[in-house]
């Protein structure tokens, strides 16, 4: 079902309305509403500004209070019981740790940029470990010049294949790493031209190191691993340092942190707000939505509150905006509200189909899955995984495995086998066509009840079209009915004596659902009973009547299903009997129970996929829009 909610104008003095969040709306849940959209025929209203922006204080100061709450100092402010800060308070308090730290975190940051330069330089060595020759005295060399860098693997081989030995160079290959050869060639310095040239052309990519880089490529790395030491060691000490400000002043920090985070919290709320000035107060004003509940007991405790006005309304047509959907459904049915969800929330004032819903579903998919072992199986694995889990679609399981169970009885299935069980209703295979038939029946009478939820729906709304012309209303409804009675008469062998009145109860319907579009309009007294070329309305309404007549046959041969999955379930488990060799009184147990798991876990996904698709389509589309939004409390 749908809670009841009420629309609330909430105002105060503007500076009081962090206290009332806090106080009140962080406990009786609102829906916000822009109050400049819901009062745009109010004068003198200008949006709510925040009187501070603690949004970047509030980034700037986590990764410090992070790691203060890791530290002991946290589980004693737990325990420290201090006056309520004030936001100017707590920002100031904040503003002196920066104050404080800024020259440790500037002093670590240096020490972290020198860390990332070091990396990079040794990165770039790297692949020249196995030069054992000082690199200063290879760049002095006076008739022999080198270039470091690195090739392409493609280009390397063709250079070693085809040009190589031709030519005056020394090529001396250090490392092979993703994709590229990096390495270093000697040149005399006479053809260092036309040899640079050459390479350039093979897109060799030339390396270059630093003047103070002079030593062997290892001990580069290796004074290189010492600097990162030495430095990783003063950031740590500096942490120390910054852990020790922090500590001395933890209970202000922290609470000061806490206290700037509420507030930044609430500014999804203040930023929804207005503002308007009466002399010389400036007073803020809230619109939304609460349950009626939630109402009357927040009504009650302001009363003794002089800073705070509340104003009701008792109707949803006062307001511009939608009211917002708050289901509130027994604990039961509560796990079928993610089908409801994934469907689209009903509107306001429409009705909640999540019971109807929880109550088919279940049906349908114990009478397409029958079978008392995997029944009871689905129910104690759905319960468990949503007693650790706590997933809506674990509890579901359980309650079609609740059905199945029930309909395994009713067929004499348990594991497949159907000689342990006297069926206290039909088995499937032996009794198809019942099966079938009541499957249909079923789904007829599902229809009908559809239909007519459709014509309370339409009560609700007002909408005369809805309620009697429309194809799942009052007409469609005795038009369906009047078939299915006949089509009953006359399958059964009765005779049809008042063959008049049933012809007046088929066609009359079908006459009216054909005109509904001006029939509402004429019993509405709106203008122009026929919008648009009155031959395109006959065209048009022609092709959609003969849609409407075959949707009801599609509809409810469509529910067939229902009874073939049954005999389905039935033929695949008397193969899994067959293979494991049951009839022999010795069967195979690990068949048996490989195929019981292959048949559940199968034939479970498949069932649970169709009886959606029955309800969504079947069903839903005859009564329910699922346009609503969702009630939302801003934090």
């Amino acid at each position: 079902m749908i809670e009841k909610i009420k629309f609330l104008r909430i105002t105060g003095p503007k500076e009081d309305i962090s206290r009332v969040i806090e106080q009140y709306l962080n406990k009786y849940k609102l829906h916000v509403e822009n109050a400049l959209s819901e009062l745009s025929d109010v004068h003198n209203l200008v949006p709510y500004v925040d009187t501070y922006n603690v949004r970047e204080t509030l980034l700037k100061s986590q990764d410090a209070i992070e790691e203060l709450k890791k530290s002991d100092a946290h589980k004693v402010c737990k325990d420290v019981i201090e006056q309520k800060m004030t936001v100017e308070e707590a920002s100031n308090c904040m503003s002196t740790m920066h104050l404080l730290l800024d020259d440790l975190n500037s002093q670590k940051k240096e020490r972290l940029d020198q860390i990332q330069e070091l990396k990079e330089r040794k990165e770039k060595i790297m692949p020249f470990m196995r030069i054992d020759v000082p690199l200063a005295e290879l760049f002095q060399y006076k008739f022999i010049k080198c270039e470091f860098g690195r090739i392409a693997l493609e280009y390397y081989e063709k250079l070693m294949k085809y040009v190589y030995h031709d030519m005056n160079t020394l090529f001396l290959e250090c490392m092979m790493k993703q994709g590229f050869v990096y390495g270093v060639y000697f040149v005399p310095s006479t053809r260092q031209t036309k040899e640079d040239a050459f390479f350039s052309s093979l897109h060799f990519e030339e390396i270059t190191f630093p003047e103070d880089m002079s030593d062997t490529p290892a001990k580069i790395i290796q004074d290189i691993d010492k600097k990162i030491e030495v430095l990783n060691a003063e950031i740590d000490d500096l942490t120390s340092k910054m852990l020790e400000v922090l500590t001395k002043h933890a209970v202000r920090f922290i609470h000061a942190y806490e206290v700037l985070k509420e507030y930044n919290d609430d500014a999804e709320i203040r930023k929804l707000a207005a503002c308007t000035k009466q002399k010389d107060e400036v007073y803020y004003i809230l619109c939304g939505w609460m349950s009626e509940e939630d109402t009357k007991k927040f009504r009650k405790e302001i009363e003794s509150d002089q800073l705070i006005s509340c104003y009701v309304d008792d109707t949803t047509d006062s307001t511009s905006s939608t009211p917002p959907t708050k289901l509130k459904n027994p604990k039961i049915f509560k796990p079928f509200e993610m089908f409801i969800r994934m469907y689209g929330l009903p509107a306001y004032g429409e009705i909640d189909p999540t019971v109807f819903l929880a109550i088919t579903y279940s049906f349908l998919f114990g009478m397409m899955y029958g079978d008392v072992g995997q029944g009871l199986c689905l129910v104690i694995g759905g319960y468990l995984l949503y007693h650790f889990k706590k997933q809506n679609l674990c509890a579901i399981l359980s309650c079609a495995g609740v059905s199945s169970t029930i309909f395994g009885f009713l067929y004499g299935s348990v594991f497949g086998f159907e000689d342990v069980l006297k069926p206290i209703w039909v088995n499937p295979m032996k009794d198809t066509l019942t099966v079938l038939i009541t499957a249909v029946g079923f789904g007829i009478c599902l229809n009908i009840f559809a239909m007519i939820l459709n014509i309370i729906n339409g009560i609700r709304e007002k909408n005369i079209e809805r309620i009697f012309f429309d194809t799942n209303g009052v007409a469609g409804l005795v038009f369906y009915a009047s078939v299915i009675g006949t089509a009953l008469f006359l399958v059964t062998g009765h005779t049809i004596k008042a063959v008049f009145l049933v012809t007046i109860m088929i066609v009359v319907p079908l006459i009216l659902i054909f005109f509904k579009e001006p029939l509402s309009r004429m019993i509405e007294k709106r203008k122009g009973l026929i919008t648009g070329e009155k031959g395109m309305f006959f065209v048009e309404n022609g092709f959609g009547m003969i849609e409407v007549l075959l949707s009801y046959v599609t509809n409810t041969i469509s529910f067939v299903r229902v009874g073939a999955f049954a005999l389905s379930h039935a033929g695949m488990m008397s193969v899994v009997l067959l293979l494991s060799h049951a009839s022999s009184g010795h069967p195979n147990v690990i068949v048996l129970v490989l195929g019981n798991l292959f048949v559940a876990g199968l034939e479970g996904l498949i069932v649970g996929i169709q009886v959606l698709r029955l309800e969504y389509y079947e069903m839903f589309s005859r009564f329910y829009s699922g346009t609503g939004k969702e009630f939302k409390a801003k934090k």
